[in-house]
């Protein structure tokens, strides 16, 4: 089943991020900005979390998440340590919320129009498992770039 699929996708990639932040020499190295990089790898992780309970959380699981966006790009100098956490948490909400999903719950249209256009939660969580797999790639760059 597609959901079994995507669930192992989304913890793979969200245990390659946990593996990312960790491999950084030094915590403040996640927060380097340089001329082109718009966005630290400690904010792309927040950003990611944020991304995931927004999504999956709030608008599959009803979690009552409150997603505040802005603070995912604006957020310095978090722990390692409240990341890690963070991304620990998000992989424990996604495999509840997409351990609850049916072949039928996947073809439904996603509930919200994120993109203007309805689309079925098959299509929406796709589209998640590649922005997680397209962000992560940005960390990885980021940490073997500037990290030295």
């Amino acid at each position: 089943m597609l959901t079994e699929v995507l669930l192992n996708l989304f913890k793979r990639d969200l245990e390659k991020l946990k593996e990312e932040i960790n491999l950084y020499k030094t915590e403040p190295n996640l927060w380097i900005l340089e001329e082109g990089i718009s966005n630290s790898s400690g904010n792309l992780c927040l950003h990611l979390v944020g991304n995931l309970n927004h999504f999956i959380g709030e608008g599959l699981g009803n979690t009552g998440y409150v997603r505040q966006r802005e603070l995912e790009f604006s957020l310095k100098d978090v722990p390692k340590s409240q990341l890690i956490a963070q991304v620990d948490d998000t992989i424990a909400m996604v495999e509840e919320v997409l351990g609850k999903l049916s072949n039928d719950d996947l073809q439904k249209e996603y509930r919200h129009r994120v993109f203007g256009e309805p689309m079925t939660t098959e299509y929406f969580l796709v589209h998640l498992t590649m922005h997680l797999a397209y962000h992560l790639g940005q960390i990885n760059y980021h940490r073997r770039l500037l990290d030295n």
